[in-house]
């Protein structure tokens, strides 16, 4: 074979080299403008598709990452100047710093006001559910969304709206309380319920949940022998508390009666019966053994509405 060959095809060729050119052939680079052109486009319209596939990918990933946005809307008020409305999205943090409160407004669900140092947490916001968390600070809520639709989760407890409203607060350990100025607020924690309706207030307290409820305006020995039995559970405050009750605060009872220890439960019970007026259906036994059917009779004798529809709306959350 001649070595000119190699280089511009000229001399004869080897047969070994002829073999290895007809099996590469298939391989081989095309000559002709058409050929050429209609690789081109080929090449072109590959990188076209592609670049679409990455377009719409990159779209896709930007709005499943955009946060939701709510129907609650919030405003600044600072030295008397409120701040124009802003729009509120679920996952943001909102915090009133120490000179400036916060509002948040929602024509379908309420308004509410953070005090300056507070700071919320949007968790979730749907059509159906609203469920913010009050990481510390006071909170105001005025609700006029359907019972049950909005709740505030705290360290300590969560609080179910049932059409109210209501001022809740949360210490930096976790420590709180909740007082209801109108309508009815409940607390469920690990099975411990609480039922805050107007005029009452509950103290919370991390990694236990709610206390016992009592109104404000209960006799100052019942109010402090109370915050004294929820910290020891010792029987003399207790019995503080029983002496101090009038009838009026046998909502205080009422809790005491699931809550106190099981060999204090006969005098709760016998001062709950003294100060409200009780079916003769009730079974005391069961009572004392905390059934849940016992205890809402004995509920129902304080004329302040029956639990099923409490239950009945807890079962969203």
């Amino acid at each position: 074979m001649s070595d000119r060959y190699l280089w511009d095809r000229s001399g004869k060729p080897d047969p070994d080299v002829e073999r290895f050119e007809k099996l590469l052939s298939p391989f081989g680079l095309q000559s002709g403008t058409q050929t050429a052109r209609r690789r081109n486009y080929g090449r072109l319209a590959a990188f076209a598709a592609a670049a679409v596939l990455i377009l719409a990918a990159a779209a896709a990933w930007h709005w499943t990452r955009q946060p939701a946005i709510t129907t609650w809307q919030a405003v600044r008020v600072y030295d008397g100047q409120t701040s124009a409305p802003s729009a509120v999205y679920a996952g943001q943090h909102i915090a009133a710093d120490s000179r400036s409160r916060i509002e948040l407004r929602s024509d379908k669900v309420g308004q509410v006001q953070l005090e300056p140092g507070s700071e919320l947490y949007v968790r979730e916001s749907t059509p159906t559910r609203q469920l913010l968390s009050l990481r510390r600070g006071v909170l105001h809520a005025l609700i006029w969304a359907p019972p049950s639709q909005f709740a505030v989760d705290t360290p300590g407890v969560r609080a179910v709206d049932l059409g109210c409203s209501y001022t809740l607060e949360t210490q930096e350990n976790g420590d709180g309380r909740l007082t209801v100025q109108m309508g009815w607020v409940a607390f469920d924690h690990q099975r411990h319920e609480s039922f805050i309706p107007a005029g009452a207030a509950c103290r919370v307290y991390a990694g236990r949940g709610p206390g016992i409820p009592c109104f404000e305006d209960a006799p100052p020995a019942l109010q402090t022998a109370l915050t004294q039995w929820e910290r020891t559970a010792a029987s003399v405050d207790l019995t503080a508390v029983l002496a101090a009750a009038r009838p009026h605060d046998a909502l205080t009872l009422w809790h005491l009666l699931s809550r106190a220890p099981a060999a204090d439960r006969a005098l709760v019970y016998d001062r709950f019966a003294q100060l409200a007026q009780l079916s003769p259906a009730i079974d005391r036994h069961a009572v004392l053994a905390g059934d849940t059917h016992a205890l809402d009779q004995c509920w129902d004798a304080l004329q302040l509405g029956d639990t099923s529809w409490w239950r009945t709306w807890k079962q969203s959350w």
